[in-house]
């Protein structure tokens, strides 16, 4: 075992380690261990999929890009779910494109494995589509957050799902990227992150934001944080019952 693969698991990701053993065994050996780097480009609009990527340290963000080139990120992904749905959704590509958020490791799994062990009807079918729920409502407040709520609310609940998803209390982030991620304009990102600094939730310098005051983040964020982190409440609650 190389000292990389010591400090790592499949099971610091949820969904993996949600998968009875002998479930969990058929493909083990399949997995591999990968570094995510910091605006990896994992998928590209229309190109064929071919692995499925499940994040431990990482944070993957699916984002549509229009013509003129603007995007939005329309859900994250961390170690509660799996980059890839449309490998087992019934295609290979996808009209959106996944980039790395969050810098860390992920483990990689060729989508023919993956396709295999869905088709098989077994633990692993029930798990990958109760996350694809979850994945769903994510998208679905995020589009009603990016119309509807303040740029102050988006990065509040962009702050705190993150959060969620990495131990660490600074998160190594660009203005620019945050921007891209809610679809809005660097200055509106600049206004926003000034405004949460100033009432001491974050201090935010160049790349790296800090969250000091977590409770004041809840305050500041819309309903749509409560709505997205109960629905990842219950499919945590869910697939660890399921290995019971």
């Amino acid at each position: 075992m190389t000292a990389l693969a010591a400090i790592h698991s499949p099971q610091q990701n949820h969904l993996l380690a949600a998968l009875p053993q002998a479930d969990f065994e058929l493909f083990a050996q399949q997995l591999e261990l990968v570094p995510m780097p910091l605006g990896q480009m994992l998928y590209e609009p229309g190109t064929q999929l071919r692995h499925a990527y499940f994040p431990t340290t990482s944070i993957v963000s699916l984002h549509y890009v229009t013509e003129t080139g603007a995007s939005a990120e329309t859900a994250g992904v961390g170690n509660e779910g799996v980059v890839g749905i449309s490998l087992f959704m019934g295609g290979d590509t996808t009209p959106s494109s996944a980039v790395v958020q969050t810098a860390g490791h992920a483990y990689r799994l060729d989508r023919h494995v993956l396709q295999s062990e869905f088709t098989r009807a077994g633990a692993m079918q029930r798990l990958l589509l109760r996350y694809t729920q979850a994945l769903m409502t994510q998208m679905a407040q995020s589009a009603v957050c990016n119309r509807h709520h303040s740029v102050v609310q988006q990065l509040c609940r962009w702050l705190l799902l993150t959060m969620d998803r990495v131990p660490a209390r600074e998160l190594v982030m660009t203005q620019e990227l945050v921007a891209s991620m809610l679809g809005v304009r660097r200055e509106s990102v600049t206004e926003a992150a000034g405004i949460l600094q100033t009432a001491g939730y974050i201090r935010y310098r160049r790349g790296h934001i800090a969250v000091l005051e977590r409770a004041g983040l809840e305050a500041r964020a819309c309903e749509c944080y409560g709505v997205v982190k109960k629905e990842l409440d219950r499919l945590l609650s869910d697939v660890h019952k399921s290995d019971q």
